[in-house]
């Protein structure tokens, strides 16, 4: 009874009006907040510049490497009358061009950049050739409406005809670069090069449209001509990039990128309803 007289008492004396039994108030800490708001703030701020770190490295490579292989699109359209009027004359008649081969540079944001085909008759433009393969499917579509074998399907397959030429001209080219060691030039350039084939299949097969003897002269000149412009054109390509030079095996795949135009070129210029002939 004693024991229980004691506890209550202690509690009695313990207990303030409007404060719980047993509740001790805490008292704040000033230093814990700060050290609280000090810590996020530095991780935040950490993994927030690695982050940017991170991300931003990771967009340079990506620029970088489009920049690298792919370029800007729009370079390739700037063209004018007298570009497209030169180049052609360059692609068809490579003899008769007395310039040189190498292309113009210009100092753009602290380094070197190719001025665009407006201002240089040795870039490469996509305006040419997408416009050659345009022709080229129309004057296949002519060329099969006279015969009396035109149909939708017919002109189809040889859109799919043009479209594999020009990815193997290209990929022969590419791996004509990769393999002296010279893989690294935009790939927008290489199908540019690539697409320049349509312009003498397009002179041929018009010629055989006028004149079937003609398409037997037209022919073999076109397929020299693009030889010899391919040629020249990876001969500037290697000797800006390549960094040994071996000219016994740069000779012998000039050479073959020059044979290889005849089988293709006949092969293109074949407008038949059967497109793998």
């Amino acid at each position: 009874m004693y024991a229980a007289l004691s506890v209550r008492m202690y509690n009695d004396v313990g207990s303030r009006p409007g404060v719980p039994p047993n509740s001790i108030p805490s008292q704040p800490n000033p230093f814990g907040n700060a050290f609280n708001v000090a810590g996020s703030g530095l991780i935040r701020g950490g993994l927030g510049a690695y982050g940017g770190k991170i991300l931003g490295s990771s967009s340079e490579y990506v620029q970088s490497n489009i920049s690298r292989y792919f370029s800007d699109p729009q370079y390739y359209f700037q063209v004018n009358d007298h570009y497209v009027k030169n180049k052609l004359k360059v692609v068809l008649f490579p003899f008769l061009h007395r310039g040189h081969w190498t292309r113009i540079t210009e100092p753009v944001g602290g380094r070197l950049s190719y001025k665009p085909p407006i201002y240089d008759i040795n870039a490469p433009d996509l305006y040419i050739p997408l416009m050659a393969f345009g022709t080229y499917i129309i004057l296949a579509g002519l060329s099969l409406g006279l015969r009396g074998k035109f149909s939708p399907e017919a002109l189809s397959l040889l859109f799919v005809k043009g479209l594999l030429g020009w990815f193997m001209q290209a990929s022969l080219l590419k791996v004509t670069l990769l393999s002296l060691g010279c893989g690294e030039g935009p790939l927008l350039d290489i199908i540019a090069y690539a697409g320049y084939t349509f312009t003498g299949i397009c002179l041929a097969v018009f010629g055989k449209i006028i004149s079937g003897y003609s398409y037997y002269i037209l022919m073999p000149w076109t397929c020299l001509c693009m030889g010899v412009f391919l040629v020249k054109t990876m001969k500037r390509v290697l000797f800006a990039e390549v960094r040994s030079y071996d000219s016994s095996k740069h000779h012998y795949l000039l050479l073959f990128i020059a044979l290889v135009q005849f089988p293709l070129f006949i092969w293109l210029g074949n407008i038949t309803v059967n497109w793998l002939l």
